[in-house]
């Protein structure tokens, strides 16, 4: 099947070239810092996890929203998501390789990734993490690719898969449980410490992935000749819907925990993401349009109406995945660590190589996902022909 992604227009050609040229650049730039260091980020003594590791934990619970397709299918039967299962098995692939390539980059020295595994300890969350991170990896490739040529040879796909796809399922949601772990198990920072941050990550997921996933579909459908379904896209938009109310609630409910009980080490993050703290507010204006654009996205896929019309659904799920982004990535990492837990405001800005390296690396992500994308449309097409 790899021959299929070897054909394209021009405009096709033209976009791998651009891709190939973005990564390039960022390579330059992660050289640059190998050789370097991390001091030319803005990571500091204060804030250790930054630009890198808040995509990462983004990007994880894109791979996640994966599950919202995979399990209707394939447990529940739900055969019109047959169209899109591989779509959302390819996005989650794409997703987890850039994961592995930002905490590949966030270490430094990248001979440390070794460590995991020549030296396995099974009490730390991190050990863990990696496991369902590259399992789940390799459970959707074996998944996708099998499924993918079944459907190209016009048979079922072997039995043998029906076991490795229920396992993906825990697999999804424990990727993005495992990685909240790795902040809520910190007890020094009370912005983390709450057992909500599971399901508020969960619930993110659940919006962003099945958004992202209806774009892509969208975009398919104006540029191939392989159209996902009308239905399909507006079952993923109340996905979508039911999912970022819920984020939003359980946003609200830690609101309401950290401020009726008067934590003075936990309301201080909140402020200084809300309203500032100390003089330092370069989180404020974030923040505030973070909560306005998941309001706004919650108003567009719950009204039948404007969720029915793809052109506001559209819309309602470019502001959702911005929306989640800012409170999930920079929020989290910022709100973590600022203040420090002697209420110190150290505030964290990351610096243009490091913007330019996870560019970079979100470019492989695209390339890896339009590869992956070609070869499915195509064979969608070579099928219906």
């Amino acid at each position: 099947m790899l021959e299929i992604a070897l054909k394209g227009s021009k405009t096709y050609y033209a976009w791998i070239l651009a891709l190939l040229a973005i990564i390039g650049m960022g390579f330059l730039l992660y050289m640059w810092q190998l050789q370097y260091g991390l001091g030319i980020t803005g990571l500091s003594r204060d804030v250790s996890w930054g630009f890198y590791i808040a995509n990462f934990t983004y990007l994880v619970g894109v791979a996640a929203g994966g599950v919202m397709v995979v399990l209707p299918y394939y447990l529940h039967d739900y055969k019109a998501y047959g169209r899109i299962t591989v779509l959302g098995e390819f996005l989650a692939i794409a997703a987890l390789v850039v994961c592995l390539l930002l905490i590949f980059v966030d270490l430094g020295q990248p001979m440390r990734g070794l460590n995991v595994m020549l030296y396995p300890t099974p009490n730390s969350v991190l050990f863990w993490d990696a496991m369902v991170l590259n399992g789940y990896l390799l459970l959707n490739l074996i998944v996708g690719w099998n499924v993918m040529e079944a459907e190209r040879n016009g048979i079922h796909y072997q039995k043998w898969l029906k076991p490795l796809i229920y396992l993906s399922i825990p697999f999804a949601v424990s990727i993005h449980t495992v990685t909240a772990f790795l902040y809520s198990g910190l007890p020094g920072r009370g912005f983390w410490l709450t057992a909500i941050l599971a399901p508020r990550f969960l619930s993110s997921a659940f919006a962003a992935g099945p958004a992202l996933l209806i774009l892509l579909c969208l975009f398919i459908r104006n540029t191939t000749k392989f159209d996902p379904g009308k239905k399909q896209i507006q079952t993923l938009g109340i996905t979508v819907a039911y999912a970022i109310c819920i984020n939003v609630f359980f946003f609200l409910c830690e609101i309401f925990v950290v401020f009726y009980s008067q934590m003075p080490e936990h309301m201080d993050h909140f402020i200084y993401l809300f309203f500032g703290l100390k003089g330092y507010n370069s989180m404020v204006p974030w923040m505030w349009s973070s909560m306005a654009l998941m309001v706004i996205g919650i108003i567009l896929t719950v009204n039948p109406a404007t969720r029915k019309n793809e052109v506001t659904l559209a819309v309602a799920c470019v502001v959702i995945i911005f929306g989640t982004w800012i409170d999930k990535a920079l929020g989290m990492i910022a709100g973590g660590f600022v203040p420090n837990p002697l209420h110190e405001v150290h505030e964290y800005v990351p610096t243009l190589p490091e913007i330019g390296i996870t560019i970079g690396v979100y470019a492989i992500g695209a390339l890896v996902l339009t590869v992956l994308y070609k070869m499915a449309v195509g064979v969608k097409e070579e099928v219906r022909a």
